[in-house]
């Protein structure tokens, strides 16, 4: 059961306990998604390696920025954060990314993959949210609009031209 030092005006001790372990597994997955893409950053390489290389930096930017921002609403909320590696790994219900020194369209599709999963579970917490806090909501929502721009750019890379 997650603490509370208190909650925001008009949500109960019970939502806010409820917003806050699913923002805490969204914290978990930022931060995880993070260091993924800086991983892949410095292990692409191939004939688009420059390409790739400079996408990811701002996707790793923002998506830093987007856990710093779950993790001060989780504060608001009246709970302590956790964003410490041992606490994400032992918390995360996902597989540790594996691609290592690879081509640029070995870690696209991967990386894809790695998003998938981010968007579909930031999606499940904007549903929670949308029953309990609209401030919540509107992060989550600010937030998976620019991660599936970012998977976009990824899948653009990935497909095949037709001509």
């Amino acid at each position: 059961m997650t603490d509370l030092s208190y909650t925001v005006p008009g949500l109960g001790t019970d939502d806010s306990r409820r917003l806050v372990e699913a923002l805490q597994d969204r914290l978990h997955a930022l931060n995880d998604l993070h260091l993924t893409l800086k991983h892949a950053h410095w292990n692409v390489v191939g004939p688009q390696f420059i390409a790739v290389h400079e996408m990811l930096d701002p996707q790793v930017e923002l998506v830093r920025g987007y856990a710093d921002e779950v993790a001060e609403r989780i504060a608001q909320l009246g709970a302590s954060p956790v964003g410490t590696p041992g606490r994400l790994v032992a918390e995360r219900g996902w597989s540790d990314y594996e691609t290592g020194r690879a081509g640029t369209q070995e870690h696209l599709a991967a990386i894809d993959q790695v998003y998938d999963g981010v968007i579909a579970s930031h999606r499940k917490a904007i549903t929670l949210a949308g029953e309990l806090d609209p401030i919540t909501e509107d992060i989550l929502i600010g937030q998976s609009a620019e991660l599936e721009k970012f998977q976009w750019f990824v899948r653009a890379h990935l497909e095949r031209s037709q001509s």
